[in-house]
């Protein structure tokens, strides 16, 4: 699968949710989505980014947009991820990494020495009508959700 880019349609899916739902991106059509994808539930830098993303929920409300996370983590660990924290944010699970594939987030990684495959932190945010607008790989949690909102409140 060729590299996702700006203008392209953001791959589709229907995963199970937190709290025993679903989100269907399809569903999301004329809302603005932010959608990060993150490596695991519960480790320092991946909570850090749920709670910068939670404490900034309301501003992006206020710009149109809802925020989804997305990693390979059950649902039933999503729930008590969000409990522990007192996270607002939605949380997917893509235990087969299908979605994650698709947005080019699967990828190998090197970590002292070895080498496996994993979740590259990313956030893809999606315009009313399906398209991508931006693509962030490789995302550094400090700082990062400040420039999606004001990415987001750049679309109007």
């Amino acid at each position: 699968m060729s590299e996702l880019k700006t203008g392209d349609l953001a791959p589709t899916f229907k995963l199970p949710a937190d709290g025993g739902g679903t989100i269907d991106l399809a569903d999301l059509r004329g809302q603005i989505v932010v959608l990060y994808l993150y490596p695991k539930d519960d480790t320092p830098g991946c909570t850090t980014q749920a709670l910068d993303f939670t404490a900034a929920s309301a501003a992006f409300r206020d710009a149109g947009a809802v925020i989804i996370g997305l990693s390979k983590d059950s649902v039933k660990r999503h729930d008590n991820f969000k409990a522990k924290h007192g996270l607002e944010v939605s949380l997917v699970s893509d235990p087969e990494a299908e979605v994650i594939e698709a947005y080019g987030s699967w990828v190998l990684k090197k970590l002292y020495g070895r080498e496996y495959m994993g979740i590259d932190r990313s956030t893809f945010l999606i315009d009313r009508e399906g398209r991508l607008v931006r693509i962030w790989h490789k995302v550094k949690v400090k700082g990062h959700v400040e420039e999606v909102l004001e990415a987001v409140r750049a679309l109007g």
